[in-house]
């Protein structure tokens, strides 16, 4: 749900009880929407995340390790300069709006002052702003002095709070009240709890409408008048934050307790939990997305290479038809006078005999029109030995092309792509992250997809540099498996001396036909053999094998428990 102002109100409270005298360790800028604070509370260190982020704008501890960006940007090294090493005075919601302010004792060898890191969680309009006696220092989001804004976001400005919503506050009881009975008069005939709870969404700050739903339940069954309830509510009711699932997957998050809702030991947990599957998600997606676009980018421009090639060819078919009308003409000059401009000649190369129409350039002798259709043989056929070896090396362009895509779409976690944006990068597809400073990125080797069926050990590469890495891995007697005619991940059975039972091998075959683009076919064929009988040849393709001595078994996929 939308952070409203009677969340933020009890997220504050829970931060404020952790973090007050806490330290700023360590500062740092994921990206161009997400701060993240190391915390020294006394006892432990905590990770806080501050996010600007239009759909994820939020203020909480997590858990989540990301990698920050290679070069700190401008607002981060601001608050480094400012904010290293400070005390965590304070952290309090500021009036009822959706604004968390932590105020900090900041300490050097020559001064020390407090200042005040304001967050506005506000969808699209969230920023971070630091300030020191009502100065900023610096924004996440800098407004320039030309923007309509009724707000200058300049190093020098003064800081001015966001403009309220005109909306009623839920501790303005006279105005609750008038608007309650406004409400009332407009239902003469009763209404339903639904339409109340959208009324008081629509015209009380600070509320999202699931909120005011609670509000509008918990006032009936107490029996008290809304007007007399709200402002109770907003100010007391206690924090029972809890996290709804729908199959194991966190869908929303809530500050009290709501039907088919899991209890949660923190509000701050039960965001965590909630925005960080959301954001793994989103960002797979947009992952996904790219590497696709720059898969298929490949293959529209190696099957464009591949149709010219077979253009070409087409044209280099006539090669004979040429070197058969100069052997005419050779044998015939005695019939062909100069100017003429077509000549019809006995045909002894065709099957069923018959003549053949030759067109002859008048300006030429009848031997220099022989030359030319030699000349012309020639050409195509030189033309034809290029393109051949040409044709074959485009066909394996889109095959590679098509199975980049195949991996891709069989790819279920962030793990299963990285490595194919690696093999992009280094086709030229994608551009290489920048380094970040201060040293090199600590590389991780993504495993290979794992499986155990009656003691065996099946393993499952999860794109190209896999299946090659799995090959190079693998002893001469184990078992290697791969979809025909499809783009699969490679299997391997590792025998480790062992007989594979049949079981063993559909177990295996199931799961190397899930894996491909086949996975929603049926009797899928999928061949296997030892891999002493697999062979790389050099300079292919990642993933390109040859192999021989195989056998073929029909299975329907699956994927295996």
């Amino acid at each position: 749900m939308p952070q409203d102002a009677f969340h933020i109100r009890r997220l504050s409270a829970e931060l404020n009880a952790l973090l007050t005298g806490g330290k700023i360790n360590r500062i740092s800028q994921v990206n161009k929407d997400e701060l993240t604070f190391i915390i020294y509370t006394g006892k432990s260190t905590v990770k806080l995340i501050l996010s600007t982020n239009a759909s994820n704008a939020r203020v909480c501890l997590s858990a989540t390790e990301k990698e920050p960006a290679p070069i700190a940007p401008n607002f981060c090294m601001l608050l480094r300069k400012h904010l290293q090493g400070a005390e965590i005075l304070s952290v309090r919601q500021y009036a009822f709006e959706r604004i968390i302010e932590l105020t900090l004792r900041c300490t050097s060898d020559f001064s020390e002052c407090e200042r005040v890191l304001h967050c506005e969680i506000m969808g699209k309009y969230s920023n971070i702003v630091l300030t020191e006696k009502g100065i900023v220092l610096g924004a996440l989001k800098t407004t320039a002095l030309l923007d309509e804004s009724h707000r200058v976001l300049l190093a020098g400005a003064r800081y001015e709070y966001p403009v309220p919503q005109d909306k009623i506050s839920p501790f303005d009881g006279a105005g609750m009240r008038s608007m309650e009975k406004s409400f009332e008069e407009t239902h003469p005939d009763g209404y339903e709890d639904e339409d109340f709870a959208r009324f008081i969404f629509e015209r009380v700050s600070g509320l999202a409408l699931p909120t005011a739903r609670e509000i509008v339940a918990r006032a009936k069954r107490v029996k008290m008048p809304l007007w007399a309830f709200i402002g109770e509510f907003c100010e007391n009711a206690p924090c029972e934050p809890c996290l709804k699932k729908e199959k194991g997957v966190p869908t929303d998050f809530f500050a009290f307790p709501v039907q088919g809702g899991e209890p949660m030991p923190s509000l701050c947990k039960a965001e965590d939990e909630f925005y960080t599957r959301r954001e793994t998600k989103k960002g797979f997606e947009d992952e996904k997305r790219k590497l696709e676009s720059a898969a298929r980018t490949l293959k529209k421009k190696a099957a464009k290479r591949l149709q010219e090639t077979l253009e070409r060819l087409k044209e280099a078919e006539k090669a004979e038809e040429n070197r058969i009308k100069g052997e005419l003409l050779t044998a015939n000059l005695y019939r062909i006078e100069k100017g003429m401009r077509s000549i019809e000649l006995e045909n002894w190369y065709a099957e069923n005999g018959g003549t053949v129409k030759i067109a002859l350039d008048h300006q030429l002798s009848p031997s220099k029109n022989a030359q030319k259709y030699f000349k012309a043989y020639n050409k195509l056929k030189r033309a034809k030995e290029v393109l051949v070896p040409m044709r074959e090396k485009e066909e394996r362009e889109v095959e590679y092309a098509d199975s980049v895509l195949a991996a891709i779409n069989a790819a279920e976690t962030g793990e299963d792509l990285k490595e194919i944006e690696t093999e992009l990068i280094e086709t030229g597809l994608l551009r290489a992250p920048k380094a970040r400073a201060g040293g090199k990125k600590k590389e991780t080797v993504v495993p290979f997809r794992e499986y155990e069926h009656d003691g065996m050990k099946i393993l499952l590469g999860r794109n190209n540099i896999q299946n090659d890495r799995l090959l190079r891995a693998a002893s001469p007697e184990d078992i290697w498996l791969h979809t025909q005619k499809y783009h699969s991940s490679h299997a391997i059975i590792i025998t480790e001396g062992r007989q594979v039972s049949g079981e063993t091998l559909l177990f295996a075959a199931q799961l190397c036909a899930y894996y491909s683009d086949g996975r929603d076919g049926d009797k899928i064929p999928v061949d296997y053999c030892k891999r002493k009988f697999v062979k790389k040849p050099s300079k292919s393709k990642a993933g390109f094998v040859t192999y021989t001595d195989y056998k073929t078994i029909l299975v329907t996929p699956k994927p295996q428990a």
